[in-house]
C-alpha cells in the first residue's frame, strides 16, 4: 500500500523519543518523496493498524508499508534504511547479522526505548 503521494508508509510511536529522534532522522538523510510518517495515536495511524491487524492500544515496532507488504523489527527497519541512498551499504552490511540476533537487539530496545529515552505526550516532530 502507498500513501495518496505515492510515497512509502511508515508507522511509529509518536509519543516515544527514541521514535521520534529516528523520524527526525530519516527527515534529515532520506529523500524527501520517500516516506509517509504516521504516528500510531493518530486517526490514520489508527485505520492502518486496524486495515493490517495489528493492535490499536500500543506498538512495539516500526511497522513499513510499501509495495513488498509489510515489515516490522528489524527487518522493516532494515528496509527502510536500505532506502536511503547513503546508507543502503550499511544496511546491506547489517543484513549480514541473523534476522534471530537482529530482531533481540530491536525488540529489547524497544522494549525499554521509554525507560531508556523517555516519552512525551505528544508527538514532537511536526509532521505537517
Amino acid at each position: 500500500m502507498k500513501s495518496e503521494r505515492n510515497k512509502d508508509i511508515i508507522v511509529f510511536d509518536g509519543e516515544c523519543n527514541l521514535c521520534n529522534g529516528v523520524v527526525g532522522w530519516l527527515l534529515k538523510f532520506a529523500p524527501e518523496d520517500l516516506f509517509q510518517f504516521v504516528a500510531f495515536q493518530s486517526s490514520y495511524g489508527q485505520e492502518l493498524l486496524t486495515a493490517y491487524g495489528f493492535p490499536t492500544e500500543q506498538l512495539d515496532t516500526v511497522i513499513l508499508i510499501d509495495e513488498q507488504g509489510v515489515k516490522t523489527h528489524s527487518d522493516g527497519f532494515l528496509i527502510i534504511v536500505s532506502k536511503i541512498p547513503k546508507w543502503k551499504r550499511v544496511a546491506a552490511l547489517l543484513a549480514f547479522i541473523p534476522k534471530l540476533i537482529r530482531d533481540y537487539i530491536y525488540k529489547t530496545a524497544s522494549k525499554h526505548r521509554i525507560q531508556w529515552f523517555g516519552q512525551s505526550k505528544s508527538c514532537t516532530i511536526d509532521l505537517s
